[in-house]
Protein backbone atom coordinates (compact mmCIF):
# COMPACT_ATOMS: atom_id res chain seq x y z
CA UNK A 1 0.00 0.00 0.00
CA UNK A 2 1.69 3.10 -1.05
CA UNK A 3 1.41 6.13 1.05
CA UNK A 4 -1.91 8.85 0.72
CA UNK A 5 -3.39 5.36 -1.08
CA UNK A 6 -7.13 4.67 -0.16
CA UNK A 7 -8.11 1.64 1.93
CA UNK A 8 -10.60 0.52 -0.80
CA UNK A 9 -9.97 1.78 -4.14
CA UNK A 10 -13.73 1.86 -5.70
CA UNK A 11 -12.88 2.35 -9.07
CA UNK A 12 -10.40 -0.87 -9.40
CA UNK A 13 -13.42 -2.95 -7.69
CA UNK A 14 -15.85 -1.40 -10.31
CA UNK A 15 -13.27 -2.94 -13.46
CA UNK A 16 -12.61 -6.21 -11.75
CA UNK A 17 -16.54 -7.54 -11.37
CA UNK A 18 -15.31 -10.38 -13.87
CA UNK A 19 -12.43 -11.60 -12.22
CA UNK A 20 -14.87 -11.89 -8.99
CA UNK A 21 -17.57 -13.83 -10.40
CA UNK A 22 -14.90 -15.73 -11.97
CA UNK A 23 -13.04 -16.56 -8.53
CA UNK A 24 -16.39 -17.21 -7.09
CA UNK A 25 -16.63 -20.10 -9.66
CA UNK A 26 -13.77 -21.22 -8.40
CA UNK A 27 -14.15 -21.03 -4.91
CA UNK A 28 -17.57 -22.53 -4.95
CA UNK A 29 -16.56 -25.83 -7.24
CA UNK A 30 -14.05 -26.42 -4.79
CA UNK A 31 -16.50 -26.47 -1.78
CA UNK A 32 -19.06 -28.26 -3.54
CA UNK A 33 -16.52 -31.26 -4.95
CA UNK A 34 -14.99 -31.06 -1.05
CA UNK A 35 -18.61 -31.46 0.67
CA UNK A 36 -19.68 -34.09 -1.45
CA UNK A 37 -16.96 -36.50 -1.64
CA UNK A 38 -16.67 -35.70 1.91
CA UNK A 39 -20.15 -36.61 2.90
CA UNK A 40 -20.21 -39.84 0.82
CA UNK A 41 -16.85 -40.84 2.44
CA UNK A 42 -18.43 -39.88 5.20
CA UNK A 43 -21.92 -41.52 4.83
CA UNK A 44 -20.49 -44.76 4.17
CA UNK A 45 -17.99 -44.80 7.21
CA UNK A 46 -20.73 -43.89 9.63
CA UNK A 47 -23.06 -46.85 8.39
CA UNK A 48 -19.80 -48.85 9.07
CA UNK A 49 -19.27 -47.54 12.66
CA UNK A 50 -23.03 -48.22 13.17
CA UNK A 51 -22.88 -51.61 11.79
CA UNK A 52 -19.39 -52.28 13.66
CA UNK A 53 -19.24 -50.16 16.82
CA UNK A 54 -15.47 -51.06 17.07
CA UNK A 55 -14.47 -49.49 14.23
CA UNK A 56 -15.57 -46.32 15.60
CA UNK A 57 -12.43 -45.67 17.65
CA UNK A 58 -9.27 -46.41 14.66
CA UNK A 59 -11.62 -43.87 12.39
CA UNK A 60 -12.34 -41.67 15.03
CA UNK A 61 -8.31 -41.36 15.37
CA UNK A 62 -7.83 -41.54 11.46
CA UNK A 63 -10.13 -38.32 10.62
CA UNK A 64 -9.31 -36.73 13.63
CA UNK A 65 -5.45 -37.04 12.76
CA UNK A 66 -6.72 -35.87 9.18
CA UNK A 67 -8.30 -32.52 11.14
CA UNK A 68 -5.33 -31.72 13.13
CA UNK A 69 -2.95 -31.24 10.26
CA UNK A 70 -2.06 -27.86 9.32
CA UNK A 71 -3.62 -27.21 5.92
CA UNK A 72 0.04 -26.07 4.68
CA UNK A 73 1.73 -29.16 5.62
CA UNK A 74 -0.13 -31.13 4.55
CA UNK A 75 -0.49 -29.58 1.17
CA UNK A 76 3.20 -29.91 1.34
CA UNK A 77 2.84 -33.57 2.16
CA UNK A 78 0.60 -34.06 -1.42
CA UNK A 79 2.66 -32.04 -3.39
CA UNK A 80 5.29 -34.75 -4.42
CA UNK A 81 2.74 -37.24 -5.42
CA UNK A 82 0.04 -35.12 -6.73
CA UNK A 83 1.88 -32.03 -8.19
CA UNK A 84 -0.19 -28.25 -7.81
CA UNK A 85 -2.83 -29.45 -9.11
CA UNK A 86 -6.62 -29.56 -7.86
CA UNK A 87 -6.38 -33.07 -6.62
CA UNK A 88 -4.20 -31.57 -4.21
CA UNK A 89 -6.29 -29.02 -2.95
CA UNK A 90 -9.12 -31.37 -2.65
CA UNK A 91 -7.66 -34.35 -0.91
CA UNK A 92 -6.67 -32.37 1.77
CA UNK A 93 -9.96 -30.51 1.83
CA UNK A 94 -11.90 -33.48 1.73
CA UNK A 95 -9.96 -34.72 4.65
CA UNK A 96 -10.86 -31.95 6.62
CA UNK A 97 -14.83 -32.16 6.20
CA UNK A 98 -14.19 -36.09 7.44
CA UNK A 99 -14.45 -35.28 11.65
CA UNK A 100 -17.16 -33.16 11.50
CA UNK A 101 -19.87 -34.75 9.02
CA UNK A 102 -19.01 -38.37 10.74
CA UNK A 103 -19.85 -36.89 13.83
CA UNK A 104 -23.28 -35.21 12.95
CA UNK A 105 -24.28 -38.13 10.92
CA UNK A 106 -23.57 -41.42 13.61
CA UNK A 107 -25.10 -39.07 16.57
CA UNK A 108 -28.12 -38.32 14.61
CA UNK A 109 -29.07 -42.01 13.52
CA UNK A 110 -28.00 -42.78 16.88
CA UNK A 111 -30.53 -40.32 18.22
CA UNK A 112 -33.29 -41.66 16.73
CA UNK A 113 -35.37 -42.90 20.03
CA UNK A 114 -35.64 -46.87 20.38
CA UNK A 115 -39.27 -47.21 20.40
CA UNK A 116 -39.37 -45.51 16.85
CA UNK A 117 -36.59 -48.44 15.58
CA UNK A 118 -39.00 -51.04 17.51
CA UNK A 119 -42.37 -49.91 16.18
CA UNK A 120 -40.50 -49.53 12.10
CA UNK A 121 -39.28 -53.08 13.04
CA UNK A 122 -43.57 -54.36 14.45
CA UNK A 123 -44.59 -52.65 11.00
CA UNK A 124 -42.56 -55.02 9.13
CA UNK A 125 -40.01 -52.80 7.79
CA UNK A 126 -36.13 -54.30 6.72
CA UNK A 127 -32.94 -52.95 8.37
CA UNK A 128 -32.16 -50.77 5.13
CA UNK A 129 -36.00 -49.59 5.24
CA UNK A 130 -35.66 -48.55 8.79
CA UNK A 131 -32.09 -46.94 8.10
CA UNK A 132 -34.19 -44.95 4.86
CA UNK A 133 -37.60 -44.46 5.81
CA UNK A 134 -37.47 -43.79 9.59
CA UNK A 135 -33.51 -43.44 10.98
CA UNK A 136 -32.60 -40.46 8.18
CA UNK A 137 -35.23 -38.48 7.86
CA UNK A 138 -35.67 -37.86 12.02
CA UNK A 139 -31.61 -37.49 11.93
CA UNK A 140 -31.92 -34.90 8.64
CA UNK A 141 -31.66 -31.90 10.85
CA UNK A 142 -28.59 -33.32 12.68
CA UNK A 143 -26.79 -34.19 9.63
CA UNK A 144 -27.63 -31.16 7.89
CA UNK A 145 -25.84 -28.82 11.05
CA UNK A 146 -22.74 -30.61 10.09
CA UNK A 147 -23.19 -30.24 6.65
CA UNK A 148 -23.17 -26.46 7.14
CA UNK A 149 -20.28 -26.72 9.78
CA UNK A 150 -18.42 -28.77 6.97
CA UNK A 151 -19.23 -26.09 4.27
CA UNK A 152 -18.38 -23.00 5.91
CA UNK A 153 -14.90 -24.29 7.36
CA UNK A 154 -14.25 -25.88 3.73
CA UNK A 155 -14.82 -22.08 2.15
CA UNK A 156 -12.77 -20.73 4.61
CA UNK A 157 -9.93 -23.50 3.89
CA UNK A 158 -10.00 -22.88 0.30
CA UNK A 159 -8.60 -19.57 0.88
CA UNK A 160 -5.69 -21.11 1.42
CA UNK A 161 -5.31 -23.43 -1.51
CA UNK A 162 -4.32 -20.19 -3.43
CA UNK A 163 -0.73 -20.78 -2.37
CA UNK A 164 -0.91 -24.03 -4.91
CA UNK A 165 -2.50 -22.51 -7.42
CA UNK A 166 -6.32 -23.21 -6.72
CA UNK A 167 -7.83 -20.82 -4.09
CA UNK A 168 -11.01 -19.18 -5.69
CA UNK A 169 -11.02 -15.80 -3.60
CA UNK A 170 -7.72 -16.57 -1.88
CA UNK A 171 -5.92 -15.74 -5.19
CA UNK A 172 -7.04 -12.15 -4.40
CA UNK A 173 -5.48 -12.04 -1.21
CA UNK A 174 -2.49 -13.60 -2.41
CA UNK A 175 -2.22 -11.27 -4.99
CA UNK A 176 -2.78 -8.70 -3.26
CA UNK A 177 -0.08 -9.39 -0.86
CA UNK A 178 2.41 -9.77 -3.78
CA UNK A 179 1.31 -6.52 -5.00
CA UNK A 180 2.92 -4.78 -2.16
CA UNK A 181 0.15 -5.00 0.48
CA UNK A 182 -2.45 -3.76 -2.21
CA UNK A 183 -5.21 -3.65 0.73
CA UNK A 184 -8.28 -3.14 -2.31
CA UNK A 185 -7.45 -6.42 -3.62
CA UNK A 186 -6.94 -7.87 -0.07
CA UNK A 187 -9.97 -6.77 1.81
CA UNK A 188 -11.85 -7.63 -1.69
CA UNK A 189 -10.71 -11.68 -1.09
CA UNK A 190 -11.28 -11.42 2.48
CA UNK A 191 -14.76 -10.27 2.38
CA UNK A 192 -16.08 -12.15 -0.86
CA UNK A 193 -15.37 -15.25 0.92
CA UNK A 194 -17.24 -14.58 4.40
CA UNK A 195 -20.14 -13.14 2.15
CA UNK A 196 -20.28 -16.79 0.54
CA UNK A 197 -19.66 -18.30 3.66
CA UNK A 198 -22.60 -16.50 4.87
CA UNK A 199 -24.98 -17.02 1.89
CA UNK A 200 -23.95 -21.05 1.76
CA UNK A 201 -24.97 -21.33 5.41
CA UNK A 202 -28.42 -19.55 4.86
CA UNK A 203 -29.13 -21.68 2.01
CA UNK A 204 -28.64 -24.45 3.97
CA UNK A 205 -30.38 -23.07 6.89
CA UNK A 206 -33.41 -22.65 4.01
CA UNK A 207 -32.74 -26.28 3.14
CA UNK A 208 -33.12 -27.56 6.87
CA UNK A 209 -35.82 -26.17 7.61
CA UNK A 210 -37.40 -27.33 4.20
CA UNK A 211 -36.71 -30.93 4.44
CA UNK A 212 -37.60 -30.87 8.09
CA UNK A 213 -40.45 -29.00 8.65
CA UNK A 214 -41.18 -30.83 11.78
CA UNK A 215 -38.00 -29.14 13.56
CA UNK A 216 -39.84 -25.50 12.90
CA UNK A 217 -43.07 -26.04 14.88
CA UNK A 218 -40.86 -27.54 17.68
Amino acid sequence: MTPGEPLIRWDWIASHLDEFAFRLGEHVELTVIAVGVGFLIAFALSLLILRVPRAEGPITWITGTLYTIPSLALFALLIPYTGLTILTAEIGLVGYTLLILIHNIVRGIRGVPADVREAAVGMGYAPREILVRVELPLALAVIIAGVRVATVTTIGLVTVTALIGQGGFGYLILTGMQRGFFTTEMIAGAVLSVALAVVADALLVMLQRRLTPWTNAA
